[in-house]
């Protein structure tokens, strides 16, 4: 078949994604397991990736565990610091500085997120299709058992796959749920079922989610759901990194045969490319919504040209301009302007963190009281007091005037607020009438933990106008 009638016979890729027919069914995809140096790399990087996820869980600094994303009771524990829902202003900084940090990177080198460090492609392509493999064989084998009769092996080998996918699943929900709960609150409901049924049914439904995506969703998540590859097209411009075929080089394509001089480009179309590839695309046809940069289709490639003595590197990391123009990676305005913001945006974040305080307090008025009369030469306000105590440690607080010739009396018992938590109390402000010179006085009230000041916050104080004269 010549190049023109290839290019007829060439499906319209543009008009749906590859895993997907032209009547609008689901295409299977049987990636063959790629070898090279790249897979091999990103295999250390995911080992990386499981140590660390399977080890955070258990690492606990002064009594409380490194990371903690308890939504339900709104606690949340970053690098040991606990953040309370006063603090969500700054996970909104830091969900933007994290979007700005995506957009730079993408511009500057595509899906190199996807490929290399996201957990979707890391599970799936690292984890259970290695298993995969191990139990039905490479992509030839597993083809050939799709298409063929239930027989006792195909039985065996299925229901083998299926069942280590979903203890896999189980073993990897109980994970994440103990980021949500904490370690400690996960043994103790393991140790205790009958009391933590619900939790336990969530859990199994949870797990049967993660099992189906990767049994059976698996790349659809990427092409389908993440709209990630959908926003390249916005992102990537000429000047950014991304898994490409070098088409000046490798055009026209042409079968590989040692018996005659080759007068063709360096592709000999043997679609090794479009075998290993985790989402079924032709790397040949161009930057791709379903590519997530995976570098299967550079290993491949690599292998086949090193066995036909062709140079490698005809599918590399590259940009449109440095195939086309022969141009080498540059850092452009676009690129500038993201960096610049998102220094800016780290400062903000960076200065939010350093400035936050461990102990915070609101002091207001009590609401629907004005100022008593206490005796003939003074005047008391009563004040609500509430405190978040974000350390591990109890702390017995005491109220003091910091400019003012007064007294504080607390009501009922001392303030005690305990570790990682929230107490209130009330207190009368008393000050001489020759000390109020205006409708509203401001006051300023420390908070004291023994001799130690903790925290010092500004509050009003009410009372008549009183003349000097």
């Amino acid at each position: 078949m010549n190049n023109e009638q290839s290019q007829e016979a060439q499906p319209s890729f543009r008009d749906r994604i590859a895993t997907v027919d032209a009547k609008g069914k689901r295409r299977w995809i049987f990636a063959q397991k790629p070898k090279g140096k790249f897979y091999s790399i990103r295999s250390y990087v995911s080992w990386f990736f499981f140590i660390l996820f399977v080890s955070l869980p258990f690492i606990y600094i002064d009594g409380r565990p490194l990371f903690l994303f308890n939504i339900v009771k709104a606690r949340f524990i970053i690098f040991g610091q606990v953040f309370w829902p006063q603090d969500f202003f700054i996970f909104g900084i830091i969900m933007i500085t994290f979007i700005v940090f995506i957009i730079l990177f993408t511009a500057a080198f595509g899906r190199l997120f996807c490929g290399w460090v996201c957990p979707q492609t890391i599970f799936m392509e690292m984890l259970f299709r290695k298993l995969e493999y191990l139990i039905e064989g490479d992509a030839a084998h597993q083809k050939l058992l799709a298409a063929g009769p239930w027989t006792t092996e195909k039985i065996t080998r299925k229901a083998t796959k299926h069942i280590v996918f979903y203890l896999l699943a189980f073993i990897i929900a109980n994970l994440f749920l103990a980021y949500i709960i904490g370690v400690k609150d996960l043994w103790a409901m393991i140790l205790q079922p009958s009391q933590n049924i619900g939790t336990i049914a969530s859990l199994m439904v949870f797990s049967f989610v993660f099992y189906a995506v990767y049994a059976f969703f698996r790349e659809q998540v990427c092409t389908v759901i993440c709209p990630y590859g959908r926003l390249q097209g916005v992102l990537l411009d000429k000047n950014s990194m991304v898994v490409a075929y070098d088409y000046k080089r490798g055009e026209d394509r042409k079968k590989f045969n040692h018996k005659e001089q080759r007068s063709a480009g360096d592709c000999i179309d043997c679609f090794q490319c479009v075998k290993v590839c985790p989402t079924g695309i032709d790397i040949r046809n161009g930057t791709q919504m379903e590519c997530v940069g995976c570098t299967a289709c550079m290993d491949a490639c690599n292998h086949m040209m090193e066995r036909v003595g062709f140079k490698k590197g005809l599918v590399r990391y590259a940009s449109e301009n440095g195939i086309a123009n022969h141009e080498k990676l540059r850092y452009t305005r676009r690129m500038k302007m993201y960096t610049v913001l998102l220094i800016v945006l780290t400062g903000l974040l960076t200065s939010l963190l350093v400035t936050r305080k461990d102990i915070t307090a609101t002091v207001m008025r009590t609401p629907g009281l004005l100022y008593q009369e206490k005796g003939a030469d003074s005047i008391s306000n009563l004040y609500n007091i509430k405190v978040v105590n974000k350390t591990v440690e109890d702390i017995p607080l005491t109220v003091k005037l910091e400019d003012a010739n007064g007294t504080v009396q607390l009501v009922g018992n001392s303030i005690h607020v305990k570790k990682e938590g929230q107490g209130a109390g009330s207190f009368f402000i008393t000050l001489p009438k020759d000390r109020i010179t205006q409708r509203k006085t401001v006051l300023q009230v420390g908070l004291y933990q023994g001799d130690k000041k903790i925290d010092v916050v500004k509050t009003s104080f009410l009372g008549p106008l009183y003349s000097n004269n």
